[in-house]
């Protein structure tokens, strides 16, 4: 696990290459794909992606690749100012760093990682892809779930 600032960083970048082209593609492939398929009569989701311009996102279409690189911008951001500090604090209010051993304290600090940045980015996918009245009524419905 990493040991000074520059692997955290490097971690970090590493972790949200992963997490943000998961998450797209899932969104895409997975929750979408059958619905863009169906709408635009392509014989796939690239080609459906193509047909209709891209995936919309800030009240634009916009091309994959724009899409993955702008969450990858916000993930990364996000994670090394507020992931990475708020869940090493988090995990030392529980685990005593010099006493626990090191695969439960890392494990804490990833736990608290996921706990932190799953509804950090969902509220911000919220502002990404959803027209601004939409976005209100999603942020209502994150707030009370």
């Amino acid at each position: 696990m990493p040991k000074n600032q520059f692997q955290r960083m490097v971690f970090a970048f590493l972790t949200v290459v992963v997490t943000v082209h998961a998450y797209v593609f899932y969104s895409l492939y997975v929750v979408n794909g059958d619905t863009l398929i169906a709408v635009t009569g392509a014989d796939s989701v690239i080609y459906a992606i193509e047909k209709q311009g891209g995936v919309y996102m800030f009240g634009h279409m916009l091309p994959i690749w724009a899409v993955i690189l702008i969450e990858f911008c916000f993930a990364y951001g996000l994670e090394c100012l507020m992931g990475s500090p708020l869940s090493f604090r988090l995990a030392c209010k529980v685990f005593d760093p010099k006493t626990t051993h090191s695969m439960h304290f890392e494990t804490a600090i990833i736990c608290a990682t996921v706990g932190l940045m799953c509804p950090a980015m969902s509220f911000l996918a919220a502002w990404f892809y959803y027209p601004i009245m939409q976005a209100f009524t999603f942020l209502r419905c994150w707030q009370t779930g």
